[in-house]
């Protein structure tokens, strides 16, 4: 489904992704544990078209999308949940999840989807009408996620979902992860809680000063010595 290669992105003169290839099929959760500024985000803002490579491939479904606006990259059906969640503060809930169907017009299809949305996060239905800054943490991720899946993506890209988040906000969103995936959508995870993302994937890629350092199945890196030294605590 995904497809990047070699990739190279800077930052002015610093090269944040250097040589960067990993691929994502249809119907996976592909996780990328590393540490902060390993180039974790700067791979995800190039993915949905912030930020553009200095060279290399990213094909989304045998296309190439390197450079694309991010408006089309939306519109192929790549959807981003970023770092921090960015959720328009001064909207309500319900305007915020209908922005994230602002490329649609099947009025009756972003009434389902909105319903599927409060069924998959009851506290947003709870919230419908309240002013999207007053929200916890955890509401404002939730309604992160229900404003990315508005868009109905076919892949999902998420930045760090857990970040800030108390334990059992962490396993209720990630158990959220499990079942948009299962219902058909692909998601690409980046997370620093490795056990947790480890636990939901199917294959992860570890990153390193804007290089792939290891890959493999979850199974394989949550069993490595190396990752279990580095990224889970040595356990």
């Amino acid at each position: 489904m995904l497809k990047v290669q070699n990739i190279d992105v800077f930052y002015g003169n610093i090269q944040a992704l250097k040589g960067l290839s990993l691929e994502v099929s249809e119907g996976e959760i592909v996780t990328l544990i590393g540490a902060n500024g390993a180039g974790k985000s700067t791979l995800l803002k190039t993915l949905s078209g912030l930020l553009k490579p200095k060279g290399g491939i990213i094909e989304y479904e045998g296309f190439s999308i390197a450079g694309k606006a991010a408006q089309s990259i939306v519109k192929s059906g790549i959807s981003h949940v970023p770092e921090g969640r960015r959720v328009f503060a001064n909207m309500s809930v319900e305007e915020n999840l209908e922005l994230g169907a602002y490329l649609r017009n099947d009025k009756a299809g972003i009434k389902k989807d909105m319903d599927h949305v409060f069924e998959l996060f009851p506290r947003l239905l709870e919230r419908r009408k309240q002013q999207s800054g007053t929200l916890s943490g955890g509401e404002q991720q939730m309604l992160a996620m229900g404003r990315a899946l508005m868009a109905k993506p076919k892949l999902l890209l998420m930045d760090e979902p857990s970040m800030g988040l108390a334990p059992l906000m962490v396993k209720n969103i990630f158990n959220i992860i499990e079942q948009v995936n299962k219902e058909g959508t692909t998601v690409l995870l980046v997370e620093q809680n490795a056990n947790m993302a480890l636990s939901v994937a199917n294959r992860a890629y570890v990153l390193e000063t804007g290089r792939i350092v290891l890959s493999g199945t979850a199974k394989e890196l949550q069993e490595s010595e190396q990752v279990k030294a580095a990224y889970l605590g040595g356990l």
